[in-house]
């Protein structure tokens, strides 16, 4: 998290606020993004993108002040106006100028927060792509802050793949508890879906499902119910190696490699198919993209690549949802 949000009302107006650890923490990431573009082992683009985010972070600093001062001047306002028995007509035009300066200032400031943001994204994708890494894929499942409330799962979007791997079949496999962990780190760096006012979220966020038509792409997560070994069917985490079109049958990879020398591989049938999200819901802005109370989903079972059938007990109050 980059920095807090900025809250005034009635109960906070009285005193402007200011995080001494908010501070600390842009100092940190200002620190780490100016060390990280410095870094001779990073491409043309990585470094322009950082030397980017860092003049933005400093921009960010600067709107926050602007900001806060503004919150200043509003309390001082306040406090001067319980002092008359009659609000005058100067006080009432000086406080609702000072609100709706306070307003364009917190307006800019979310515009510099979302190029961040985006920039930062961005940053991950190429670097993920330089490295041609051999983790698996970043998926996991998501439930609310209660522990008995399961939603659904989630995925990064992957152009190249999620990492940016260039050949499926040559990837090594990967322990189980590796894998764990690169699920929950992709849990947390799930991007989140913040569109305009009045813009409605797009397909796969959060509880927004892909239309019949969606085809899955090469690397895409996916959740695909197959037969296993034992000649059961179940739901797995799985990636996408291939599409036929022809008899819409999907060919993909069980992401779990550990204890087997081969990939575990199957042919699916497309309604065998689920795309996984590629985007969080925020409950403060996109609550038609929460899985409603009630609902049938399903979810990951702990430290594990396979999904039951779970029903949703409690939506997330505030904070985006990650494990």
């Amino acid at each position: 998290q980059i920095m807090e949000p900025r809250g005034w009302g009635a109960t906070t107006v009285g005193k402007a606020p200011r995080s001494g650890k908010l501070a600390a923490a842009t100092s940190s990431l200002s620190t780490s993004v100016v060390t990280s573009s410095r870094n001779s082992e990073n491409s043309p683009l990585v470094a322009s993108l950082l030397q980017e985010l860092h003049t933005l972070l400093k921009q960010s600093h600067k709107e926050r002040q602007d900001g806060e001062q503004t919150l200043v001047n509003i309390s001082k306002t306040h406090d001067r106006m319980k002092q008359e028995q009659r609000v005058s007509l100067y006080f009432k035009q000086k406080i609702h100028g000072l609100y709706a300066t306070a307003l364009t200032e917190a307006k800019k400031e979310l515009v510099t927060v979302t190029q961040m943001l985006s920039k930062i994204s961005d940053t991950r994708r190429e670097r993920a792509g330089e490295k041609h890494s051999t983790v698996a894929a970043p998926v996991v499942a998501v439930t609310t802050a209660s522990s008995t409330s399961s939603t659904s799962t989630a995925r990064p979007p992957a152009p190249l793949g999620p990492l940016g791997l260039p050949d499926l079949d040559r990837r090594p496999s990967m322990r189980r508890g590796m894998l764990m962990t690169v699920l929950h780190q992709y849990a947390v760096e799930q991007p989140v879906w913040r569109g305009k006012s009045n813009e409605s979220p797009p397909p796969l966020c959060g509880a927004i499902s892909a239309d019949d038509k969606y085809k899955c792409k090469p690397a895409d997560q996916v959740a695909a119910r197959v037969r296993t070994e034992d000649g059961e069917e179940q739901w797995i985490l799985a990636e996408v190696v291939s599409y036929n079109s022809h008899n819409h049958r999907y060919i993909v990879d069980d992401i779990d490699e550990e204890g087997h020398n081969e990939k575990r591989r199957y042919h699916v049938s497309k309604r065998r198919i689920i795309p996984l999200p590629i985007y969080k819901a925020d409950p403060a802005t996109t609550l038609q993209a929460l899985f409603k109370v009630n609902q049938l989903v399903l979810a990951l079972y702990p430290q594990t690549t396979c999904f039951y059938r779970a029903i949703i007990h409690e939506q997330p109050k505030d904070g985006i949802p990650l494990l």
